[in-house]
């Protein structure tokens, strides 16, 4: 079946109990992009073509966005914790014969890609991760100026039903509201149509509305206590890190976010650019030329 993005190919795939939707396109060595919240695979399709020139290119929805399957949560919020998303990810690798990868993630999918890393560094030969510190040290530098800016970890991590009713009574214009705000230019202009209607259809479905809350849940209780525990441990992501982080987003609120990532990772390089918290549609060129590089290198 033909994917929306240009190139691209959908399958259905076995997760970790859940069947994932993923589109595949290019060749050569696998690289994993991993999209994060509000949005969906679609938020690759400007990059994705590029970095299929060169790589076999696999961008699941996770689960509970996209078409992937869509699981009730439980009291422990593990079930959207990012622990369990990457066990989805290990297993969609298993399925495609893939014993590591390269792995890109931007805001929850870069969650989901660091916590492979320190779960399952065999199976991470390289990470790049957009626009996000550590759940554990983001939590920790919350100021008053920071908490109004990132109100959404705490709005969708009350217990449900409060967010749910509360987003499912205009989806549309909550996620609209949301993405213009996060933006550089306060615009929706930056989003192809055909990404708009895909996130779109996803706010509109009740399921994915509670499971992008429990994905929050999980960041407040479950995922906060892995990273917390991980951190006194002394663990460290051992792959080669490379860091992009906008200019206008959400950790460079926090002061010194490549400093955060420098406490986790043995290998960091970082850089940053002008973007709101949506890099790769806001500035593409950006994440190719940040990534690409880095990804090729041996």
């Amino acid at each position: 079946m033909k994917s929306a993005i240009d190139g691209f190919d959908t399958l259905r795939v076995p997760g970790d109990g859940v069947d994932l939707s993923v589109h595949v396109g290019g060749s050569g060595l696998p690289l994993v992009l991993l999209h994060g919240y509000p949005q969906n695979h679609m938020c690759w399709a400007g990059v994705a073509p590029e970095f299929a020139k060169h790589f076999q290119v696999i961008i699941p929805d996770l689960r509970g966005y996209g078409d992937s399957a869509a699981p009730p949560d439980d009291a422990e919020h593990s079930v959207y914790s990012k622990r369990q998303m990457g066990r989805d990810i290990a297993a969609m690798l298993a399925c495609l014969n893939l014993p590591s990868a390269r792995i890109l993630g931007h805001d929850r999918g870069a969650r989901v890609a660091y916590r492979i890393a320190l779960d399952r560094p065999d199976l991470v030969a390289k990470l790049g991760i957009i626009e996000i510190v550590p759940t554990g040290d983001f939590w920790a530098a919350w100021t008053a100026d920071l908490a109004l800016k990132a109100y959404h970890w705490t709005f969708l991590a009350q217990p449900s039903p409060l967010p749910e009713r509360m987003i499912n009574a205009d989806p549309i214009a909550y996620l609209d509201w949301t993405l213009t705000a996060w933006t550089l230019r306060k615009s929706l202009s930056v989003f192809p149509k055909a990404s708009l209607e895909s996130y779109r259809a996803q706010a509109s479905d009740p399921a994915r509305v509670a499971a992008m809350c429990a994905d929050y849940r999980a960041g407040a209780t479950f995922d906060r206590a892995l990273d917390d525990a991980d951190k006194a441990a002394g663990r460290r992501i051992g792959a080669p890190l490379h860091f992009l982080w906008a200019q206008d987003g959400f950790p460079a609120q926090t002061g010194d976010p490549a400093a955060a990532w420098r406490g986790w990772a043995e290998h960091l390089t970082d850089s940053t650019c002008k973007s709101g918290h949506f890099v790769m549609e806001e500035n593409p060129a950006a994440v190719i030329n940040s990534f690409l590089p880095f990804f090729l290198e041996p």
